[in-house]
């Protein structure tokens, strides 16, 4: 699934947003911090960043003016409670892809981030995960092993997009529990295990290769 950054530094709206964002499937890093999401890009290939304008430090706007000094193609659409055609100019002029005012609804992020997405990839940033023969569209909620589709449930498919979007590498249950359902661990919950062993039934048929590896006494790894 593609990953997110959100920059924001006001915890109600990164609440609402970080909710609703992984509820479609996506993958969000928060950061409240102007440096700290420059570091943050340096270090990952984001699919978008969404990013607040009034940030204490360095502001949203200097945030994505040195993005793009520094040559980042990242997709940026900057959220901010200033409306003023003067106020977005300077968004888009200073590198944003797009520029949403506060108050807004989140269908309207949501289509806005879709539609940013759907540019992005018809310029060459493929917002496509891709395991092996695996792959999985998450603008269009779609999951593909090789020529065949594969109909996942949205929670089966909000797991499979955070294995995948760290392909590689071994994650917790503890971290699984945490950012696919929202809850703090629980020794005696086996939901991990038992929506893992839905995948599996349903991406690795018998003469396919499989792709979700146990590593005892860790977690979970998706590799080709």
């Amino acid at each position: 699934m593609s990953r997110i950054l959100l920059v924001e530094d006001d915890d109600r709206i990164v609440g609402f947003i970080k909710r609703g964002l992984e509820a479609e499937g996506y993958v969000v890093d928060v950061t409240d911090s102007g440096g700290d999401a420059l570091a943050m890009v340096r270090e990952t290939p984001y699919a978008l960043i969404v990013l607040d304008r009034m940030l204490p430090g360095i502001d949203g706007l200097e945030v994505c003016r040195m993005l793009r000094r520094e040559q980042h193609q990242h997709l940026v659409l900057m959220l901010t409670a200033r409306d003023s055609l003067q106020d977005k100019v300077e968004g888009l002029k200073g590198g944003a892809d797009d520029y949403l005012t506060e108050p807004f609804a989140f269908d309207e992020l949501i289509a806005r981030m879709e539609a940013l997405l759907r540019r992005g990839s018809s310029t060459g940033t493929d917002p496509v995960l891709r395991v092996g023969d695996l792959a999985l569209d998450p603008v269009g909620k779609k999951v593909w092993r090789g020529e065949r589709e594969i109909s996942l449930t949205a929670k089966e498919f909000r797991l499979l997009a955070y294995l995948m979007s760290h392909s590689g590498a071994v994650i917790s249950r503890t971290r699984l529990l945490n950012n696919v359902w929202d809850l703090s661990f629980d020794p005696e919950t086996k939901v991990v295990d038992v929506y893992i062993r839905y995948l599996r039934s349903k991406i690795e048929s018998v003469d396919e290769k499989p792709l979700i590896k146990t590593v005892r006494g860790f977690g979970y790894v998706i590799s080709a």
